[in-house]
C-alpha cells in the first residue's frame, strides 16, 4: 500500500472512531476503541511502569491496608465486564499523601494513602477503583497513544521495543511512562465519561452506590486547592445526573454494600509513618 494512501486509511480510522467514541449516550455499549497496541502489550507497558512506580514511591508496610483495598478491587474485579477484558488486576496502597490513585495498562493499580485519608466511605474508595479499573478495560491509555503515535507505532512495536535494558527511558520519550506527558495516565473529557459509565457498572454489580464516585470527584473539585488526580482526569460534565442517567439502564440493585472494614482502615491509614518524597533517581 503506497505510504499516502496508508496515512489516509489510518487517519479515516481514527477519525471514524473518535466520533463514535464522543458519541454515546447512557445504556449505549462500552468498548475499547481504535488501538494499534495488543492486549499483551497493554500488560506490558502496565508491568515495566510498574516497576516504575515501586522503585519510586514507597509501598505502604501495612499488610491490613493492602488485603483491604484487594477485598474491595477483587469484588469490583468480579464483575462480567471486568472478568471479560481478561486482563488481571492488581491493587497496591503507597505511602504517599497525595490525594490520588491510577491504574497502567494491563491491570496494575496504585492507590496513595492520601486517597484512603480523604474518601467519606467505602462506596467513594470502591467509585475511585472502579474508574480506574475502567480505564485499563477500555483501553484508554493505548488508545490515546494510538491516536498520537499513528505511523511511527507498529514501527517501534515491531523493534521490540517493550521489556528491554532500556525500556523505562524508551516509553517516556515514546509518551508511554510516568511523566508529564504520558498518554497512558491523561484522559480526555470523553474517556471520564466512559470510565465514569463502566465505572458504574463495575460499582453496581458489586453492591455500591455508584452516585458515591461522582459525589468524591466533586468533594475534590469543590476544595480550595485539588489534588493533581483531577488535572489528570477532566470532569466530563455533571458526573452525577451522567452516572443516575446510566444507572437507569442497569438492572435494578439493592445498593449498600460493605465490607465492614472502613473505619479500621481509616485508623490504619492515620497510623502509617509520614510518606517519604519519591525517589527522582530512576
Amino acid at each position: 500500500m503506497p505510504f499516502k494512501k496508508c496515512i489516509s486509511t489510518y487517519t479515516l480510522a481514527v477519525v471514524v472512531a473518535v466520533a463514535a467514541y464522543a458519541a454515546r449516550t447512557p445504556g449505549d455499549p462500552l468498548k475499547p476503541g481504535f488501538n494499534l497496541f495488543s492486549k499483551q502489550q497493554d500488560v506490558q507497558l502496565g508491568e515495566a511502569n510498574a516497576k516504575q512506580v515501586t522503585a519510586q514511591y514507597q509501598v505502604a508496610n501495612n499488610q491490613f491496608l493492602q488485603d483491604y483495598v484487594r477485598r474491595v478491587g477483587s469484588r469490583l474485579a468480579a464483575a462480567p465486564e471486568a472478568r471479560q477484558s481478561g486482563f488481571e488486576f492488581s491493587f497496591t496502597v503507597l505511602n504517599v499523601s497525595d490525594i490520588n490513585a491510577f491504574a497502567l495498562p494491563g491491570g496494575p493499580m496504585f492507590i496513595y494513602s492520601g486517597l484512603l485519608k480523604a474518601c467519606d466511605n467505602e462506596a467513594q474508595l470502591a467509585g475511585v477503583m472502579g474508574h480506574e479499573m475502567s480505564h485499563v478495560i477500555l483501553r484508554h491509555g493505548t488508545h490515546e497513544a494510538s491516536k498520537a503515535n499513528l505511523i511511527e507505532l507498529p514501527a517501534l512495536l515491531a523493534g521490540s521495543l517493550i521489556g528491554n535494558s532500556t525500556v523505562t527511558g524508551k516509553l517516556a520519550r515514546m509518551g508511554l511512562g510516568l511523566g508529564a506527558n504520558s498518554f497512558i495516565l491523561k484522559f480526555s473529557r470523553d474517556a471520564e465519561s466512559e470510565a465514569d459509565a463502566l465505572g458504574s457498572h463495575l460499582m453496581s454489580e458489586a453492591g455500591y452506590d455508584p452516585v458515591q464516585m461522582a459525589r468524591f470527584f466533586e468533594k475534590l473539585a469543590g476544595g480550595p486547592h485539588p489534588p493533581q488526580m483531577l488535572s489528570d482526569h477532566p470532569n466530563p460534565g455533571n458526573r452525577e445526573r451522567a452516572i443516575r442517567a446510566e444507572m437507569e439502564t442497569l438492572p435494578a440493585r439493592a445498593y449498600g454494600y460493605e465490607t465492614g472494614e472502613f473505619q479500621r482502615m481509616k485508623s490504619e491509614v492515620a497510623g502509617l509513618p509520614p510518606a517519604p518524597k519519591p525517589s527522582r533517581n530512576q
